[in-house]
């Protein structure tokens, strides 16, 4: 099964020749379940010819805000809805999932309540999960729909199930704790309050279930269609 990534953003250069781009980091946390991955980088306006031409797709995380006026995103909005109405399975992750939302009818918002970051506990279902997150903006109002599949004390719309159409998770499955700590240093000091950062630093290593998340991924991409 082919994924296209759709990479809406990219890493801190300084933490590139460790960790590599989101894409590398997706294919990591997707090995061994037999998807090939084929990346456009959307960000700078390189999209496929339409949405059939990969078998899923994966909308990355970005440190853009999908309410900003950027030149890919009305494209992009374009190629979630066509490949919505034509049943291609996408998954979202934080910005994925918050543009997912947007061009189906949510609404997404620079949230109020402040940032979400490191180490972070998720209720999905009868189950509590925790996930790396890195996020202010989030969706306030999901779309018509859209099925809530996770929340937490800060987010209410963690994740969202669209059928059999679209998954989209809030949180960071893809980010190690390693990343977290590069992403403390080079994109949270003087933005995110100190006491946020300081309590995800306390936090790293704790065990996480990134991998749980991945198995859910996978096996909504390879479910029958």
């Amino acid at each position: 099964m082919r994924i296209g990534i759709l990479q809406t953003g990219d890493a801190p250069k300084d933490l590139l020749a460790e960790h590599g781009d989101y894409p590398e980091m997706f294919a990591r946390l997707l090995d061994g379940y037999g998807f090939e991955f084929r990346t456009w980088r959307v960000v700078d306006l390189q999209f496929p010819m339409d949405e059939e031409q990969a078998d899923g797709w994966l909308i990355t995380g970005s440190r853009h805000g999908v309410y900003e006026d950027h030149a890919f995103l009305p494209p992009l909005e374009a190629l979630i809805r066509d490949a919505y109405a034509a049943h291609v399975p996408m998954v979202g992750i934080c910005f994925g999932h918050q543009i997912i939302a947007k061009a189906l009818g949510g609404r997404v918002e620079k949230f109020a309540g402040g940032w979400s970051v490191g180490a972070t506990p998720y209720r999905f279902d009868d189950e509590t999960l925790t996930l790396n997150a890195w996020h202010q903006d989030q969706v306030v109002e999901a779309p018509a729909g859209a099925e809530r599949l996770a929340t937490s004390d800060f987010c209410t719309n963690a994740a969202l199930i669209y059928d059999d159409r679209a998954l989209t998770i809030q949180a960071h499955p893809e980010f190690p704790d390693r990343f977290i700590d590069g992403l403390i240093r080079t994109r949270g000091e003087g933005v995110v309050p100190d006491p946020l950062l300081q309590q995800a630093r306390a936090r790293l290593g704790q065990p996480n279930d990134s991998d749980r998340i991945a198995d859910r991924i996978a096996e909504f991409f390879l479910q029958p269609r």
